[in-house]
Protein backbone atom coordinates (compact mmCIF):
# COMPACT_ATOMS: atom_id res chain seq x y z
CA UNK A 1 0.00 0.00 0.00
CA UNK A 2 1.49 3.49 -0.93
CA UNK A 3 0.46 6.83 1.10
CA UNK A 4 -0.87 9.70 -1.50
CA UNK A 5 0.77 13.06 -0.77
CA UNK A 6 -2.38 14.97 -0.39
CA UNK A 7 -2.12 18.71 -2.10
CA UNK A 8 -3.74 20.50 1.35
CA UNK A 9 -0.48 18.80 3.35
CA UNK A 10 2.47 19.73 0.86
CA UNK A 11 0.74 23.40 0.70
CA UNK A 12 0.62 23.18 4.10
CA UNK A 13 4.72 21.85 4.25
CA UNK A 14 5.27 25.36 1.34
CA UNK A 15 3.24 27.49 3.57
CA UNK A 16 5.42 26.87 6.33
CA UNK A 17 8.60 27.23 4.12
CA UNK A 18 7.39 30.35 2.91
CA UNK A 19 6.21 32.19 6.20
CA UNK A 20 9.06 30.46 7.94
CA UNK A 21 11.80 32.51 5.85
CA UNK A 22 9.74 35.90 5.31
CA UNK A 23 9.69 35.66 9.05
CA UNK A 24 13.70 34.84 9.41
CA UNK A 25 14.36 37.25 6.93
CA UNK A 26 12.68 40.12 8.72
CA UNK A 27 14.39 39.02 11.50
CA UNK A 28 17.74 38.55 9.62
CA UNK A 29 17.22 42.53 8.42
CA UNK A 30 16.17 43.54 11.91
CA UNK A 31 19.51 42.00 13.39
CA UNK A 32 22.07 43.38 10.69
CA UNK A 33 20.44 47.05 11.56
CA UNK A 34 22.52 46.51 15.30
CA UNK A 35 25.21 48.03 15.01
CA UNK A 36 28.35 49.19 17.04
CA UNK A 37 26.34 52.86 18.18
CA UNK A 38 23.57 50.23 18.69
CA UNK A 39 25.12 47.88 21.08
CA UNK A 40 26.94 50.46 22.74
CA UNK A 41 23.66 51.77 23.62
CA UNK A 42 22.40 48.36 24.67
CA UNK A 43 25.35 47.93 27.01
CA UNK A 44 24.76 51.59 28.77
CA UNK A 45 20.97 50.65 29.27
CA UNK A 46 21.44 47.23 30.39
CA UNK A 47 24.35 46.72 33.21
CA UNK A 48 22.91 43.14 33.80
CA UNK A 49 23.78 42.74 30.02
CA UNK A 50 27.01 44.98 30.24
CA UNK A 51 28.60 42.80 33.27
CA UNK A 52 27.32 39.60 32.45
CA UNK A 53 29.45 36.15 33.26
CA UNK A 54 31.29 35.32 29.87
CA UNK A 55 30.46 31.97 28.31
CA UNK A 56 33.36 31.46 26.51
CA UNK A 57 37.60 32.30 27.12
CA UNK A 58 37.78 34.95 23.99
CA UNK A 59 35.19 36.99 26.10
CA UNK A 60 37.25 36.21 29.81
CA UNK A 61 39.48 39.49 29.87
CA UNK A 62 37.15 41.96 28.58
CA UNK A 63 36.51 45.08 30.86
CA UNK A 64 32.93 46.47 30.62
CA UNK A 65 32.26 49.06 27.85
CA UNK A 66 35.76 48.35 26.33
CA UNK A 67 36.42 48.49 22.87
CA UNK A 68 37.20 44.63 23.14
CA UNK A 69 33.95 44.34 25.33
CA UNK A 70 31.66 46.45 22.15
CA UNK A 71 33.08 44.28 19.77
CA UNK A 72 32.78 41.08 21.37
CA UNK A 73 29.10 41.98 22.20
CA UNK A 74 28.67 42.88 18.68
CA UNK A 75 29.99 39.85 17.14
CA UNK A 76 26.86 37.46 20.02
CA UNK A 77 24.37 39.60 18.55
CA UNK A 78 25.46 39.11 14.94
CA UNK A 79 25.87 35.47 15.66
CA UNK A 80 21.52 35.20 16.70
CA UNK A 81 20.45 34.01 13.06
CA UNK A 82 23.27 31.88 12.78
CA UNK A 83 22.35 30.07 15.82
CA UNK A 84 18.72 30.19 15.60
CA UNK A 85 19.19 28.50 12.47
CA UNK A 86 21.63 26.25 13.65
CA UNK A 87 18.87 24.96 16.57
CA UNK A 88 16.39 23.87 14.23
CA UNK A 89 18.73 22.62 11.82
CA UNK A 90 20.48 20.39 14.57
CA UNK A 91 16.83 19.58 15.67
CA UNK A 92 15.80 17.82 12.79
CA UNK A 93 18.82 16.53 11.44
CA UNK A 94 19.35 14.67 14.88
CA UNK A 95 15.41 13.51 14.66
CA UNK A 96 16.58 11.77 10.61
CA UNK A 97 19.52 10.19 11.98
CA UNK A 98 18.13 8.75 14.88
CA UNK A 99 15.39 7.37 13.01
CA UNK A 100 17.77 5.26 10.74
CA UNK A 101 19.50 4.58 13.95
CA UNK A 102 16.03 3.20 15.18
CA UNK A 103 15.01 1.53 12.02
CA UNK A 104 18.42 -0.13 11.91
CA UNK A 105 18.07 -1.61 15.35
CA UNK A 106 15.01 -3.14 14.82
CA UNK A 107 16.49 -5.08 11.72
CA UNK A 108 19.47 -5.92 14.03
CA UNK A 109 17.37 -7.12 16.66
CA UNK A 110 15.18 -9.58 14.48
CA UNK A 111 12.70 -7.19 16.22
CA UNK A 112 9.20 -8.37 15.45
CA UNK A 113 6.62 -5.66 16.89
CA UNK A 114 7.97 -2.73 14.60
CA UNK A 115 7.68 -3.70 10.95
CA UNK A 116 4.50 -2.21 10.47
CA UNK A 117 6.25 0.99 11.43
CA UNK A 118 9.39 0.34 9.76
CA UNK A 119 8.51 2.62 6.78
CA UNK A 120 7.44 5.20 9.07
CA UNK A 121 11.16 5.54 10.27
CA UNK A 122 12.84 5.04 6.61
CA UNK A 123 10.44 8.22 5.62
CA UNK A 124 11.64 9.86 8.45
CA UNK A 125 15.15 9.05 7.67
CA UNK A 126 14.79 10.01 4.16
CA UNK A 127 15.03 13.58 5.58
CA UNK A 128 19.12 12.91 5.86
CA UNK A 129 20.50 14.24 2.30
CA UNK A 130 18.41 17.81 2.33
CA UNK A 131 19.06 18.02 6.33
CA UNK A 132 22.54 16.77 5.55
CA UNK A 133 23.68 19.08 2.84
CA UNK A 134 22.19 22.01 4.71
CA UNK A 135 24.34 20.95 7.79
CA UNK A 136 27.23 20.88 5.44
CA UNK A 137 26.54 24.19 4.04
CA UNK A 138 26.04 25.76 7.11
CA UNK A 139 29.54 23.89 8.55
CA UNK A 140 31.28 24.93 5.27
CA UNK A 141 30.29 29.13 5.93
CA UNK A 142 31.19 29.15 9.30
CA UNK A 143 34.28 27.86 8.95
CA UNK A 144 35.39 29.41 5.58
CA UNK A 145 35.35 33.05 4.87
CA UNK A 146 35.54 36.11 7.08
CA UNK A 147 38.09 37.76 8.77
CA UNK A 148 38.48 34.53 10.97
CA UNK A 149 37.95 31.88 8.85
CA UNK A 150 34.07 31.82 8.96
CA UNK A 151 31.03 34.36 8.23
CA UNK A 152 29.95 33.84 12.20
CA UNK A 153 31.57 33.82 15.45
CA UNK A 154 29.82 30.72 16.83
CA UNK A 155 33.09 28.55 17.32
CA UNK A 156 35.37 30.81 18.90
CA UNK A 157 38.07 28.61 19.11
CA UNK A 158 38.35 29.23 15.16
CA UNK A 159 39.80 33.12 16.19
CA UNK A 160 43.74 32.46 15.09
CA UNK A 161 44.70 34.58 18.15
CA UNK A 162 43.69 32.15 20.83
CA UNK A 163 46.80 29.65 19.28
CA UNK A 164 48.71 32.42 18.71
CA UNK A 165 51.91 32.03 21.41
CA UNK A 166 52.39 35.95 20.85
CA UNK A 167 48.93 36.86 21.04
CA UNK A 168 47.41 38.56 24.43
CA UNK A 169 44.37 36.21 23.50
CA UNK A 170 46.50 32.68 23.82
CA UNK A 171 44.52 30.02 25.23
CA UNK A 172 46.88 27.51 26.25
CA UNK A 173 43.91 24.71 26.07
CA UNK A 174 42.37 25.65 22.94
CA UNK A 175 45.82 25.49 21.41
CA UNK A 176 46.54 21.91 22.96
CA UNK A 177 43.22 21.21 21.24
CA UNK A 178 44.47 22.33 17.96
CA UNK A 179 45.27 18.76 16.24
CA UNK A 180 41.37 18.24 16.61
CA UNK A 181 40.26 21.74 16.70
CA UNK A 182 41.25 22.99 13.40
CA UNK A 183 39.08 24.24 10.35
CA UNK A 184 40.10 21.57 7.45
CA UNK A 185 40.02 18.29 9.85
CA UNK A 186 36.63 20.10 10.98
CA UNK A 187 34.81 19.92 7.89
CA UNK A 188 36.49 16.92 6.46
CA UNK A 189 34.76 15.62 9.54
CA UNK A 190 31.62 17.00 8.71
CA UNK A 191 31.37 15.77 5.32
CA UNK A 192 32.09 12.03 6.73
CA UNK A 193 29.17 12.10 8.52
CA UNK A 194 26.93 13.32 6.44
CA UNK A 195 27.88 10.91 3.78
CA UNK A 196 28.08 8.15 5.62
CA UNK A 197 24.36 8.51 7.10
CA UNK A 198 23.15 9.07 3.27
CA UNK A 199 25.32 5.86 2.47
CA UNK A 200 23.69 3.74 4.95
CA UNK A 201 19.99 5.19 4.18
CA UNK A 202 20.27 4.38 0.21
CA UNK A 203 21.80 0.92 1.63
CA UNK A 204 19.49 -0.11 3.54
CA UNK A 205 16.15 1.64 1.73
CA UNK A 206 17.51 -0.47 -1.32
CA UNK A 207 18.02 -4.10 0.58
CA UNK A 208 14.73 -3.29 1.87
CA UNK A 209 13.34 -2.78 -1.44
CA UNK A 210 14.81 -5.37 -2.66
CA UNK A 211 13.33 -7.52 0.11
CA UNK A 212 9.82 -6.76 -0.63
CA UNK A 213 10.32 -8.22 -4.43
CA UNK A 214 12.27 -11.16 -3.57
CA UNK A 215 11.17 -11.89 -0.13
CA UNK A 216 14.22 -14.08 0.43
CA UNK A 217 15.81 -14.88 3.58
CA UNK A 218 19.64 -13.87 1.96
CA UNK A 219 18.38 -10.97 1.10
CA UNK A 220 17.03 -10.23 4.75
CA UNK A 221 19.96 -11.24 6.20
CA UNK A 222 22.13 -8.58 3.99
CA UNK A 223 19.30 -5.92 5.37
CA UNK A 224 20.43 -7.22 9.08
CA UNK A 225 24.48 -7.03 8.44
CA UNK A 226 23.96 -3.85 6.66
CA UNK A 227 21.76 -2.55 9.67
CA UNK A 228 24.54 -3.65 12.02
CA UNK A 229 27.01 -1.90 10.36
CA UNK A 230 24.81 1.38 10.49
CA UNK A 231 24.59 1.10 14.07
CA UNK A 232 28.25 0.92 14.30
CA UNK A 233 28.62 4.21 12.34
CA UNK A 234 26.13 5.95 14.26
CA UNK A 235 27.77 5.18 17.34
CA UNK A 236 30.48 6.53 16.45
CA UNK A 237 29.59 9.44 14.33
CA UNK A 238 26.90 10.80 16.69
CA UNK A 239 29.03 10.86 19.49
CA UNK A 240 31.96 12.85 17.23
CA UNK A 241 29.16 15.04 15.59
CA UNK A 242 27.88 15.79 19.32
CA UNK A 243 31.66 17.04 20.23
CA UNK A 244 32.46 19.06 17.04
CA UNK A 245 29.19 20.53 16.12
CA UNK A 246 28.07 21.34 20.06
CA UNK A 247 30.37 20.35 22.55
CA UNK A 248 33.19 22.94 20.34
CA UNK A 249 31.01 25.48 20.88
CA UNK A 250 32.32 25.61 24.62
CA UNK A 251 35.59 24.41 24.23
CA UNK A 252 37.11 24.61 27.50
CA UNK A 253 34.53 22.37 29.20
CA UNK A 254 33.59 18.99 28.35
CA UNK A 255 31.23 16.06 29.80
CA UNK A 256 31.89 12.01 29.26
CA UNK A 257 27.85 11.79 29.22
CA UNK A 258 27.33 14.62 26.27
CA UNK A 259 26.91 11.97 23.45
CA UNK A 260 24.75 10.63 25.21
CA UNK A 261 22.46 13.28 26.48
CA UNK A 262 22.72 14.81 22.66
CA UNK A 263 22.20 11.68 21.32
CA UNK A 264 18.57 10.80 23.64
CA UNK A 265 17.24 14.10 23.05
CA UNK A 266 17.28 13.61 19.27
CA UNK A 267 15.84 9.70 19.67
CA UNK A 268 13.33 10.72 22.08
CA UNK A 269 12.11 13.59 19.30
CA UNK A 270 12.29 10.94 16.52
CA UNK A 271 9.58 8.85 18.87
CA UNK A 272 7.06 11.46 18.61
CA UNK A 273 7.54 11.81 15.24
CA UNK A 274 6.96 8.82 14.15
CA UNK A 275 4.06 8.95 16.60
CA UNK A 276 2.07 11.53 14.80
CA UNK A 277 3.33 10.13 11.25
CA UNK A 278 1.74 6.95 11.98
CA UNK A 279 -1.26 8.20 13.86
CA UNK A 280 -1.86 10.47 10.68
CA UNK A 281 -1.45 7.39 8.21
CA UNK A 282 -3.97 5.73 10.31
CA UNK A 283 -6.36 8.41 10.26
CA UNK A 284 -6.15 8.53 6.74
CA UNK A 285 -6.03 4.31 6.23
CA UNK A 286 -2.97 3.98 4.62
CA UNK A 287 -1.38 2.45 7.60
CA UNK A 288 -4.51 -0.02 8.53
CA UNK A 289 -2.09 -2.86 10.03
CA UNK A 290 -1.01 0.41 12.92
CA UNK A 291 -2.62 -0.40 16.47
CA UNK A 292 -3.12 0.27 19.98
CA UNK A 293 -0.39 -1.94 20.57
CA UNK A 294 1.86 -0.60 18.09
CA UNK A 295 1.06 2.90 19.73
CA UNK A 296 1.38 1.65 23.55
CA UNK A 297 5.12 0.90 22.38
CA UNK A 298 6.15 3.68 21.04
CA UNK A 299 4.44 5.40 23.71
CA UNK A 300 6.92 3.73 26.20
CA UNK A 301 9.62 4.54 24.16
CA UNK A 302 8.31 8.22 24.46
CA UNK A 303 7.79 7.88 28.15
CA UNK A 304 11.12 5.63 28.98
CA UNK A 305 13.35 7.96 26.82
CA UNK A 306 12.14 11.23 28.86
CA UNK A 307 13.34 9.54 31.99
CA UNK A 308 16.42 8.55 30.37
CA UNK A 309 16.49 12.47 28.93
CA UNK A 310 16.16 13.39 32.76
CA UNK A 311 18.52 11.24 34.30
CA UNK A 312 21.39 12.50 32.15
CA UNK A 313 20.34 16.20 32.29
CA UNK A 314 20.79 15.77 35.93
CA UNK A 315 24.02 13.44 35.89
CA UNK A 316 26.02 15.82 33.97
CA UNK A 317 25.82 18.37 36.68
CA UNK A 318 25.76 15.95 39.67
CA UNK A 319 29.23 14.26 38.81
CA UNK A 320 30.87 17.68 38.90
CA UNK A 321 29.21 17.93 42.31
CA UNK A 322 29.91 15.26 43.44
CA UNK A 323 33.62 15.20 42.28
CA UNK A 324 34.35 18.55 43.07
CA UNK A 325 35.22 19.95 39.63
CA UNK A 326 34.03 23.50 40.24
CA UNK A 327 36.06 24.45 37.16
CA UNK A 328 33.36 22.81 35.19
CA UNK A 329 30.49 24.26 36.00
CA UNK A 330 31.01 27.28 35.07
CA UNK A 331 28.54 25.68 31.67
CA UNK A 332 25.82 25.37 33.95
CA UNK A 333 26.31 28.52 36.16
CA UNK A 334 25.93 30.92 32.94
CA UNK A 335 22.85 28.96 31.98
CA UNK A 336 21.45 29.13 35.51
CA UNK A 337 21.82 33.08 35.41
CA UNK A 338 21.42 33.84 31.99
CA UNK A 339 18.86 31.28 30.60
CA UNK A 340 16.72 30.58 33.81
CA UNK A 341 13.48 31.12 31.81
CA UNK A 342 14.30 28.26 29.33
CA UNK A 343 16.97 26.15 31.14
CA UNK A 344 14.43 25.10 33.93
CA UNK A 345 11.23 25.62 31.83
CA UNK A 346 12.22 22.81 29.37
CA UNK A 347 11.78 20.33 32.36
CA UNK A 348 7.69 20.78 32.36
CA UNK A 349 7.28 18.87 28.43
CA UNK A 350 10.68 17.25 28.98
CA UNK A 351 9.90 15.31 32.40
CA UNK A 352 6.99 16.38 34.03
CA UNK A 353 4.44 16.02 31.62
CA UNK A 354 5.46 12.81 29.97
CA UNK A 355 6.16 11.62 33.49
CA UNK A 356 2.67 12.36 35.02
CA UNK A 357 0.67 11.40 31.59
CA UNK A 358 2.33 9.01 29.80
CA UNK A 359 3.10 6.49 33.15
CA UNK A 360 -0.54 5.22 32.63
CA UNK A 361 -0.82 2.08 29.62
CA UNK A 362 -4.51 3.69 29.17
CA UNK A 363 -3.16 6.63 28.24
CA UNK A 364 -0.52 5.41 25.83
CA UNK A 365 -3.56 3.92 23.75
CA UNK A 366 -5.13 7.13 23.61
CA UNK A 367 -5.61 8.39 20.11
CA UNK A 368 -6.08 12.01 21.23
CA UNK A 369 -3.40 12.09 24.09
CA UNK A 370 -0.61 10.99 22.58
CA UNK A 371 -0.21 12.94 19.37
CA UNK A 372 -0.58 15.74 21.80
CA UNK A 373 2.38 14.19 24.30
CA UNK A 374 4.76 14.15 21.02
CA UNK A 375 3.95 17.40 19.74
CA UNK A 376 5.09 18.64 24.12
CA UNK A 377 8.22 16.47 23.62
CA UNK A 378 9.48 18.00 20.30
CA UNK A 379 8.83 21.64 21.57
CA UNK A 380 10.39 20.72 24.89
CA UNK A 381 13.71 18.98 23.09
CA UNK A 382 13.71 22.59 20.86
CA UNK A 383 13.96 24.35 23.77
CA UNK A 384 16.60 21.78 24.70
CA UNK A 385 19.21 22.19 21.54
CA UNK A 386 18.36 26.09 22.18
CA UNK A 387 19.75 25.56 25.70
CA UNK A 388 22.77 23.81 24.29
CA UNK A 389 23.76 25.93 21.37
CA UNK A 390 22.61 29.80 22.32
CA UNK A 391 24.66 30.42 25.48
CA UNK A 392 27.89 29.76 23.87
CA UNK A 393 27.05 31.88 20.73
CA UNK A 394 24.93 34.66 21.88
CA UNK A 395 25.54 34.53 25.27
CA UNK A 396 23.38 37.22 27.48
CA UNK A 397 22.11 38.58 23.94
CA UNK A 398 19.06 35.75 23.13
CA UNK A 399 15.48 35.89 22.67
CA UNK A 400 12.68 34.35 21.15
CA UNK A 401 11.59 36.02 18.49
CA UNK A 402 11.30 36.32 14.45
CA UNK A 403 14.68 34.72 13.78
CA UNK A 404 14.16 31.65 16.09
CA UNK A 405 10.14 31.49 15.26
CA UNK A 406 11.13 31.87 11.50
CA UNK A 407 13.90 29.07 11.06
CA UNK A 408 11.68 26.52 13.17
CA UNK A 409 9.00 26.99 10.74
CA UNK A 410 10.82 27.21 7.92
CA UNK A 411 12.61 23.46 9.29
CA UNK A 412 9.19 22.00 10.02
CA UNK A 413 8.21 22.89 6.34
CA UNK A 414 10.62 21.40 5.01
CA UNK A 415 10.91 18.49 7.54
CA UNK A 416 6.98 17.65 6.51
CA UNK A 417 7.51 18.63 2.76
CA UNK A 418 10.56 16.06 2.29
CA UNK A 419 9.35 13.18 4.33
CA UNK A 420 6.25 12.71 3.07
CA UNK A 421 7.29 13.15 -0.26
CA UNK A 422 9.81 10.23 0.75
CA UNK A 423 6.58 8.20 2.26
CA UNK A 424 4.79 8.28 -0.76
CA UNK A 425 7.57 6.98 -2.46
CA UNK A 426 7.50 3.89 -0.13
CA UNK A 427 5.53 0.84 -0.02
CA UNK A 428 4.04 0.97 3.26
CA UNK A 429 3.66 -2.47 4.10
CA UNK A 430 6.54 -4.46 3.93
CA UNK A 431 5.80 -7.85 3.61
CA UNK A 432 8.76 -8.89 2.35
CA UNK A 433 10.32 -8.62 6.11
CA UNK A 434 9.94 -12.38 7.50
CA UNK A 435 8.94 -10.58 10.94
CA UNK A 436 5.94 -8.65 9.26
CA UNK A 437 3.20 -10.95 10.04
CA UNK A 438 4.66 -11.16 13.23
CA UNK A 439 4.02 -7.38 13.49
CA UNK A 440 0.24 -7.59 12.39
CA UNK A 441 -0.79 -9.97 15.24
CA UNK A 442 1.52 -8.47 17.62
CA UNK A 443 -0.76 -7.91 20.78
CA UNK A 444 0.82 -6.28 24.18
CA UNK A 445 0.49 -8.91 26.85
CA UNK A 446 -1.33 -7.03 29.64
Amino acid sequence: MRYTFSSSLKLTSIVLIIVGLIAFGIGYYQNSRIDEHAVKEILQKNEELAGAQPMNSVYKNDVAHSKEHIEHAENQIHNRPWSAFFVSLMLFFGISATALFFAAVQHAGNAGWSIVVIRVMEGIASFLPVGGLLMVIFIFLSTYGGEHGGLNHLYHWMDPALTDPKSSHFDLLIKSKEPFLNRPFFLIRTLLYVAGCIFFLWKIKSLTRKLDESKDVADYKKVYNWSVGSIVFFALASACWAWDWLMSIDPHWYSTLYMWYVLISCLVSSIGVMLLISIYLKKKGFLPAFNDNHMHDLAKFLFGLSLLWSYLWFAQYMLYWYANIPEETVYFFGRYKLYEPTYFTMLIPNLVLPFLILVSSKVKRNYVIVPIMACVVLLGHYLDMFNIIMPGTVGAFWGIGLLEIGSFIFMLGLFILVVMYSISKLNLEAKGNPYYRESELFEYPF
